[in-house]
């Protein structure tokens, strides 16, 4: 089955908004990170605001890593209550139910699924119990303001299975749900 995979650009005080303060971090050891995490799944899923940023950025970019040509050939599955067309290529609009086709998509055979940027998304797969992993790279910045990963209210237990310090001060760290575990009933 494939999983979904949230990766975000987050400040050390878990600002997420316009990720343009992330630029003086970007080094080949971060590209060669972020490529390999494009290379090892096989379809994005965006909320509007993100796709709309990639749907303007990308078609027109070419690197000879081919991190642009992976971004415009992947299927791209689009969450959207206002959107009702899309231009890049190969997007495709979910529907109303979220869960049942998430869930769906989940059950095809091929890689995993990338989840980017996306809060308002992210913070409704979370109350859904869609999200099977999370890459957090933190930067070593403090924004003090803007739009926070996890908003007042959210709720999450996460286990550490993996954590990356790259020579630019940068961490990821790689997070999965835990468990829920069974209560048991009162008398039992």
């Amino acid at each position: 089955m494939r999983k979904v995979l949230v990766t975000e650009f987050v400040s050390l005080d878990g600002v997420m908004e316009d990720p343009a303060w992330t630029m003086p971090f970007f080094n080949d050891e971060y590209m060669r990170f972020k490529l390999a995490e494009l290379q090892a799944v096989d379809a994005h899923l965006l909320g509007r605001v993100t796709y709309e940023g990639f749907a303007a950025a990308w078609p027109g970019r070419t690197d000879e890593q081919g991190f642009a040509d992976r971004m415009n050939t992947l299927p791209k599955y689009v969450v959207s209550t206002t959107l009702r067309e899309l231009s890049w290529n190969n997007s495709h609009l979910l529907g109303p139910d979220l869960a049942a086709e998430i869930t769906a998509l989940k059950a095809q055979p091929g890689q995993d699924i990338l989840v980017a940027g996306s809060a308002q998304l992210v913070q409704t797969l979370m109350k859904l119990n869609l999200i099977d992993e999370y890459r957090l790279m933190t930067f070593p910045v403090v924004l003090g303001s803007g739009k926070r990963l996890f908003q007042e209210g959210s709720q999450a237990t996460l286990h550490l299975v993996d954590s990356v310090r790259f020579s630019n001060g940068v961490l990821v760290h790689t997070y999965r749900p835990a468990l829920q575990q069974a209560t048991p009933e009162p008398g039992s």
